[in-house]
């Protein structure tokens, strides 16, 4: 039989909670440790879908990306989004973990996965933080490509949202040095191999930081810039998260979930 315990302590293996940004919240947010687990609904967020879906398929523990108590609140009364989420998990014994930011730097992280299915070479983490660890990647190609064919390869890539991929740069643009970073990534905008690559790759690029960037680029150089879902970036990890959560834990099973939790429903285009 296996508890809740134990998979709390499998997953503090597999994505141990010292490699967390100070800022982070992830660990076990709710549930018994000594629940009995026998299946385990993994996901990118905690929002009512998900949190349904865990409940219906009996998942005694829902694993998320994101932390749903990110930052304090000061109540969980069910008139509030978050303690409407949490009842609705306590009342079904369905424990919550969370793994942001320490299962984003191991070799298997969010950004090793993309790298990996964009076939990236010798990939390394752009910002490292312990040999080998580090927060996104950035690697070769093994052919050369331009711009608008990456874009196309990662719209195949990636999960369809409404958002769908942007692109900053000519179409035509020659690439090769992919920098790539799953989820919010503008704050590597700046680094030194995010700047000498021909593309960065990544989600939430936000006004400023990409125009900044694209003027800096035409003055010293840098990269080309695609900006993709937040959601979907991350939705590609959990097949692996799956994968390595199995071999933890023989005996229970592991299901991704297929549901879409990015904000977004439709665009409208111009």
């Amino acid at each position: 039989m296996t508890t809740v315990a134990e998979a709390v302590a499998a997953v503090e293996r597999l994505w141990p909670l010292a490699g967390a940004e100070p800022w982070d919240a992830p660990g076990l947010l709710s549930g018994d440790p000594s629940a009995t687990l026998t299946r385990i609904l993994l996901a990118v967020d905690a929002v009512a879908d998900t949190v349904d879906e865990a409940i219906e398929v009996q998942a005694e523990l829902l694993l998320v990306h994101h932390p749903l108590l990110m930052r304090g609140v000061t109540s969980v009364a069910e008139s509030t989004a978050k303690g409407a989420l949490l009842a609705r998990l306590i009342r079904g014994g369905c424990a919550l973990i969370a793994a942001h930011t320490n299962a984003d730097i191991v070799t298997t992280g969010t950004s090793a996965r993309l790298a990996s299915l964009l076939g990236l070479r010798d990939a390394r983490p752009i910002l490292e933080t312990a040999p080998g660890l580090g927060l996104g990647r950035v690697g070769a190609l093994p052919e050369p490509t331009t711009l608008g064919a990456l874009a196309r390869r990662l719209a195949g890539i990636l999960p369809p949202t409404a958002t769908g991929v942007r692109v900053a740069g000519e179409f035509d643009r020659p690439v090769q040095t992919v920098a790539v970073c799953g989820g919010a990534g503008d704050s590597l905008l700046g680094e030194a191999a995010v700047r000498a690559a021909d593309v960065y790759v990544t989600a939430d690029l936000r006004h400023h930081p990409a125009s900044e960037a694209v003027e800096t680029a035409r003055v010293a150089g840098g990269p080309a810039l695609i900006d993709v879902s937040h959601w979907a970036s991350e939705w590609l990890w959990l097949e692996t998260a799956a994968d390595e959560l199995r071999a933890a834990l023989p005996g229970v099973e592991v299901v991704v979930s297929e549901l879409r939790t990015d904000p977004w429903d439709f665009v409208v285009v111009q």
